[in-house]
């Protein structure tokens, strides 16, 4: 198996990278904390997910950015594969948002279905895969300066045996789980067979037939009380049905009074209706004449001879039809009075408003002249501000008559001036610092003059060279103290200058101040000027347009009163219209009134009709009252023959007697019953209680079987506890033997010219190297290299055996060493080289090497160069075309 690509986007430290690997001994070059590990940590994360890295998905996203993406291209057993995982972080936490692996037969997609189908295919989970392949930075020299017991537990970690002695802690707990039941559940079975012999004690069924029989007899005296409690009701019922027969007689002999009485009233009632109706239709028969009278009346006042319903229609119809000629005529007459009496106050507005805009125009004239002469006496001030601008600039500008510069050449003579006192100031500072040297060596050669020395070499002064130079440095001191004196007038004078030179820059600035101001009133001036302009022709303008609306407005008012003449005619015809229009309405009335007056006979007449009928209804009801009456006196009569007193009187005392004995027998039901309630509940208790100790000896039977398998099943969990530590051993001493020849495989392959002979591994991973001479070593007697290169050498053993173990005859992981030159020094990066070479002889297909050491770079197949950008905190992988430049 191989990895084959890489390619990330915002991965850690990875904006932007791709990178192929291939076959043989690859070198990721690069300073340290440039990111060569993040590139091995993509591809266990491609494969397995966060669980190969034990961090979050939140550490692998670039700080700053919103979705990373991992791709990786790996061959595995002779098929090509590609996985590719992208993570989002834009909720509280980061997320997959997508995870598909390509197999040569099928896709998978999902971060669970891919981590299984990668464990399926490599036949090892994420731990099992890196602790494998990969031999992390900083544990080379791990496994030799361990303790004993912390080296047993690393190597049985990367052999997969640490499993072992989880599986066997795991049924040690099983085991004290299954004890702790099992006291449990036996004291369960104790307090259940004390609780069964209290209950056998009660003798609980002797006592349940004494329940039955007292139960039983109970029962029958109930039984014969209930039968006599029904012969009772039954002649309490027959005396109440007798009552009852009687007493509805006697209730129908008093209805029928009522009855009789009730039709005798009504039929008195009935007729005195009947006379009431006879009066009413004689006053209707007057009423009928009087409105033929009136309707004879109103006839004479109209042009009809008669008034029949179809000569009244007709004369209305040809009423309505002139009403509606002249009602025509007046809409129109009152339309036009109203269109002309609008329309001349229309215009006598329009004028109003014409004659108003005529006097705005005007006055804004008027205005608009005032403003103007306003402008002009502004104007002659600005004119005068011109002037003054002018002279003073003139003012400001003679400064520069009879100065060094021109004008506009200020600043840069202050500059200078500056820079010049500047120099001054420094060039004295040197001559004063001169001066004191001096100064100095002048008072100590004196002092050695006078002590009889030589003021240069500290010598006799006797036949000596150098006794002349103190006149010389007197010489200089007095040069100097000249020197300083010109330079500190010099430096008068230039800050003199330095002030003139600023007085004729403020000069300067003011000048160009004062033309900024001249150029803004001249401007002022133009617009002042052409706004005067402007107000007296827009004055003038508006006093023609006012000339224009006085006169519209004249001839709007001259139409408006030609109009208001037309309005008056046509409201004269409104009054005559209106007036014909009331006659006949007044006509139309009286055709109303005639008919009113018709209707009114004819609802007499009706009426007449309907009080005939009623008194003859009437008669009808009385007759068939008169036959109901006559057959109650009769049903009245025989019931008062078929009424007997003594049956009565008898049935009563039957019914008294009845009662009687239903209300003591009733009592002594009630205390039977409740004693039979009793017993009832009695016989249910030591049912309850006979139920309750069968359900606990079954539940007896049960616990006594659970203890049992409990028993059972803790045998059996302290027998896997042995079994797991058995085999944790027997497996142990089996890696080791296949361990350390491998180890020694190795070793002989890296120290095969040294003067070790062979390495020892016993069942306890205790590790004894032993030198040709024979004499045993502790690995700790080695050196530092000697450790690091020995550890290396292990960890290839153990690299061998996990993947042999693990994948048989298959194409073994790749082998990836980061930073293993960390503990060795410049000899034995050399035999490290040895190693890596051995491994890839041994059938490792692929090994990367992690390093920043350019000494393993020659023994690469290729060199992957990884940098990182200190201003963006971003990497950068590249591969080199040839060992040379990368060595380079």
């Amino acid at each position: 198996m191989k990895f084959d690509r890489v390619r990330l986007r915002n991965f850690k430290c990875y904006a932007d990278a791709d990178l192929r690997l291939d076959r043989g001994v690859t070198v990721i070059h690069g300073l340290n904390g440039s990111g060569k590990s993040s590139l091995l940590e993509a591809c266990f994360f491609a494969l397995y997910g966060a669980k190969a890295l034990d961090r979050t998905l939140d550490d692998v996203v670039t700080i700053g950015e919103e979705e990373a993406v991992i791709e990786l291209w790996f061959t595995h057993d002779g098929g090509d594969y590609h996985v590719r995982r992208r993570i989002r972080a834009t909720g509280e936490r980061a997320t997959t948002a997508e995870c598909v692996l390509e197999t040569p037969d099928d896709t998978i997609e999902g971060a669970r279905d891919v981590r299984g189908e990668i464990t399926k295919l490599f036949r090892m989970d994420s731990e099992a895969f890196v602790n494998c392949a990969y031999v992390r930075q900083g544990e080379v020299n791990k496994l030799i300066n361990a303790s004993p017991g912390q080296r047993q537990d690393m190597i049985d970690d990367l052999l997969q045996l640490g499993k072992l002695e989880e599986y066997r802690e795991r049924a040690s707990d099983a085991r004290l789980g299954v004890t702790s039941v099992l006291d449990d559940k036996r004291g369960s079975l104790s307090e259940l067979e004390s609780q069964i012999e209290q209950k056998e004690e009660k003798n609980l069924h002797a006592r349940l037939n004494d329940r039955k029989s007292d139960l039983k007899e109970v029962e029958a005296e109930i039984e014969r009380f209930e039968d006599n409690e029904e012969t009772a009701e039954r002649t309490r019922e027959q005396a109440v049905e007798i009552l009852e027969t009687y007493e509805e007689k006697r209730e129908e002999l008093e209805s029928l009074s009522e009855d009789i009485d009730e039709l005798e009233d009504e039929i008195s009632e009935t007729e005195q209706r009947r006379t009431e109706h006879g009066e009413r239709l004689r006053e209707l028969r007057e009423r009928v004449e009087d409105l033929e009278a009136e309707v004879a009346d109103l006839l004479a006042e109209t042009d009809l001879d008669s008034a029949d319903e179809e000569a009244l229609d007709a004369r209305r119809d040809e009423l309505d039809a002139e009403d509606e000629d002249l009602a025509e005529e007046l809409s129109d007459a009152r339309t036009q009075a109203q269109m002309f009496d609008t329309q001349a106050g229309n215009l006598a507005e329009k004028a109003e408003e014409l004659e108003g805009r005529a006097a705005d125009e005007r006055e804004r004239a008027e205005t608009l002249d005032t403003e103007a002469d306003e402008a002009e006496a502004d104007l002659e001030t600005r004119c005068e501000k011109l002037d003054q601008l002018s002279d003073d600039i003139a003012t400001e500008k003679a400064a520069f008559e009879d100065a060094p510069v021109e004008f506009g050449d200020a600043d840069a003579h202050l500059e200078d001036r500056r820079e010049a006192q500047t120099d001054l100031q420094s060039r004295i500072e040197d001559v004063k610092a001169d001066l004191k040297s001096a100064r100095d060596s002048v008072a100590e050669a004196e002092q050695l003059l006078d002590e009889g020395k030589c003021p240069e070499c500290g010598q006799p002064v006797e036949d000596s060279p150098h006794v002349d130079t103190l006149a010389e440095d007197r010489e200089r001191v007095e040069e100097l103290e000249t020197e300083l004196a010109d330079l500190r007038d010099e430096r008068e004078t230039v800050a003199d200058e330095l002030d003139e030179a600023e007085r004729l820059r403020e000069a300067e600035r003011e000048v160009e101040n004062l033309r900024g101001r001249r150029e803004n009133v001249e401007q002022l001036v133009a617009d002042k000027r052409e706004s005067v302009a402007e107000k007296r022709e827009e004055a003038e303008e508006l006093r023609g347009e006012a000339d224009d609306l006085e006169a519209d407005a004249a001839d709007k008012r001259a139409d408006a009163d030609e109009l208001r003449e037309k309005a008056e005619d046509r409201e004269s015809k409104v009054e005559e219209l209106e007036a014909e229009r009331e006659r006949l309405a007044a006509k139309r009335e009286r055709l109303a009134e005639i008919r009113s007056l018709r209707e009114r006979i004819e609802d007499a007449e009706d009426d007449i009709e309907r009080h005939r009928e009623k008194r003859a209804s009437l008669e009808e009801q009385n007759d068939l009252r008169r036959e109901r009456l006559a057959e109650k006196r009769e049903r009245r009569s025989d019931l008062r023959e078929s009424y007997d007193d003594q049956k009565v009187e008898s049935a009563r005392e039957d019914k008294r007697e009845a009662e009687e004995y239903l209300e003591k027998v009733e009592v002594k039901l009630d205390q039977l019953r409740d004693r039979r309630d009793d017993l009832q509940s009695a016989v249910g208790a030591v049912e309850s209680e006979i139920e309750e100790l069968e359900h606990l000896r079954d539940r007896r039977d049960d616990l006594t079987e659970r203890v049992e398998s409990l028993e059972s099943l803790r045998e059996e969990t302290e027998e896997l506890q042995e079994m797991y530590g058995d085999l944790r051993a027997e497996l142990r001493q089996r890696n080791v033997d296949q361990l350390e020849a491998m180890l020694n495989e190795v070793f002989d392959l890296v120290y095969q010219n040294d003067s070790y002979a062979r390495i020892e591994l016993d069942g306890e991973y205790e590790l004894t190297v032993y030198q040709k001479d024979g004499e045993p070593l502790d690995p700790e007697q080695l050196s530092g290299g000697e450790r690091a290169l020995f550890n290396l050498s292990l960890r290839c053993a153990i690299y061998r055996l996990l993947s042999e173990g693990i994948e048989g005859t298959a194409p073994m992981p790749p082998l990836i060493l980061d930073e293993p030159t960390v503990f060795l020094d410049s000899g034995h990066v050399a035999q490290l080289a040895e190693l890596v070479n051995s491994m890839r002889e041994l059938g490792v297909e692929q090994i990367v090497v992690v390093s920043h050491d350019d000494e393993l770079v020659a023994a690469a197949d290729d060199v992957v160069w990884v940098e990182k950008d200190s201003v963006s905190n971003r990497s950068t992988v590249e591969r080199r075309e040839s060992l040379l430049e990368a060595a380079d």
